[in-house]
């Protein structure tokens, strides 16, 4: 039986960095977003290893893997940080011509709100 394709879990092939193919990993490592899932950060570790797969569109993707025992808790939401964010929030959803809340994220390939870009098509 021959071994999976990116299986290097010494990291002779890969700059040193462990890699195992796709859903074989050793347990105790997580991605980011698995470590967020859990209410955790990787807290500044370096990358413990790496899984690879092949990508539908030609080449390799791989994705970093971190430690769990090394994880740190996620930072609480401060009420600056909530503040700066619905800010930056409404500011996505505000429509430069007619200066209302739109209710939801204006195109970036339109840059105004639905009605004002229709608007803008019948002027036309």
């Amino acid at each position: 039986m021959s071994r999976p394709r990116h299986w290097d879990p010494d990291g002779t092939r890969h700059g040193g960095t462990p890699t195992y193919p796709w859903r074989m990993a050793p347990a105790g490592y997580f991605t980011r977003r698995q470590l967020r899932a859990k209410g955790l950060r990787p807290g500044g570790q370096d990358v413990a290893a790496q899984i690879m797969w092949r990508s539908r569109y030609g080449g390799t993707r791989p994705a970093h893997l971190y430690r769990l025992a090394l994880a740190k808790p996620v930072r609480p939401m401060t009420p600056a940080k909530a503040a700066a964010l619905a800010k930056a929030n409404r500011a996505r959803r505000t429509c430069p011509i007619c200066e209302r809340d739109a209710g939801y994220v204006l195109p970036a390939h339109l840059g105004t709100c639905l009605t004002c870009a229709d608007s803008t098509t019948i002027a036309a």
